[in-house]
């Protein structure tokens, strides 16, 4: 990183979610209760897919470290958030700047592709069942994961030194309430072109890539389950999709719309709300869809709670 740069320019001053003094506490209780629900949810799926016997499978492996990607991203932005509304000045440090952003691609990154992941999970547990023990060996699951966790790392890396390796203005007020790409590129006082084109090759391939494997993949398990015969057999092939369907519509539907919408109806404070929805509101939802919608889940917690209840009765 260039030394004159990193003394010229320390810290960066976040604008936050809003400038109103009477707002500050409803939304700081607001948000504590999302951010809490997300974290004890996700921790809650990590768990009970990690030491159920019944969950050990391709699909809740998956799910796992969706619940993984959902708590990185969401703690990378949320706790920082909620001191914002308690301090007088909303600084970050020019480390702490960084570090936030280049967690935030890893996670945000990889949760693109492990939705990917699943959509060719369930795939292939509908169109070729009789070999998803050998296409979705525990190996190969590890293998995709491994391959995610490189990929998301090596592009968060990229972004993140390439943007900190140029010089920034003196004007280091962060119009958002996290560090994030496009309101740090405005700040940038040297050229920005190399580091847009790797950003937008980085987009080409998750942005587009990863919503064309879903794509793809359940219009392949829609066609598999209207040929179905059986009036049961569809209705159970569509019920171990609905939950990360939802999931999936409601992730790219809220990227979709920061990140497509024309130049001339984009602005930060659109970027926030959007931001707000995709950092704290789904990473809390998800959990919540998984279990409600998910009927191994609802007996894993039974049998978990019994566990516990059984444990504290011998005590």
């Amino acid at each position: 990183m260039d030394k004159d740069n990193l003394t010229a320019l320390n810290e960066f001053i976040l604008t936050g979610i809003t400038d109103r003094p009477e707002l500050q506490a409803p939304l700081f209780g607001l948000f504590l209760i999302i951010y809490m629900i997300s974290v004890v949810g996700n921790l809650g799926i990590i768990i009970l897919t990690k030491m159920d016997s019944e969950l050990q499978t391709p699909m809740y492996f998956f799910l796992r470290h969706l619940a993984i990607t959902d708590l990185g991203y969401s703690t990378t932005v949320g706790p920082k958030m909620l001191v914002n509304f308690v301090v007088d000045d909303n600084i970050i440090s020019y480390y702490f700047c960084a570090t936030q952003l280049a967690f935030f691609i890893l996670f945000i990154n990889g949760e693109l592709f492990i939705l990917s992941a699943m959509s060719y999970d369930r795939y292939v547990a509908i169109c070729n069942l009789l070999l998803y023990t050998l296409t979705m060996s525990q190996r190969v699951c590890w293998v995709l994961v491994a391959i995610l966790y490189i990929y998301c790392a090596f592009i968060s890396l990229l972004i993140t030194i390439k943007i900190f390796s140029l010089s920034f203005c003196g004007y280091n007020v962060i119009s958002h309430f996290y560090c994030d790409l496009n309101p740090l590129l405005s700040l940038l006082c040297s050229s920005a072109h190399e580091i847009q084109l790797i950003i937008l090759i980085a987009a080409s391939i998750d942005v587009i890539k990863s919503p064309l494997i879903v794509l793809v993949s359940y219009l392949l398990v829609f066609v598999a389950i209207l040929r179905m015969n059986s009036a049961v057999g569809r209705h159970k092939a569509f019920s171990t999709c609905g939950s990360h369907l939802t999931v999936v519509v409601v992730f790219f539907g809220t990227l979709i719309f920061m990140y497509m919408q024309p130049k001339s109806s984009h602005s930060f404070d659109g970027d926030k709300v959007a931001s707000i929805f995709y950092t704290l509101v789904i990473p809390m939802l998800n959990p919540l869809i998984c279990s409600l919608r998910n009927k191994d889940v609802k007996y894993a917690l039974h049998r978990t709670r019994k566990k516990i209840c059984n444990i504290f009765s011998t005590v």
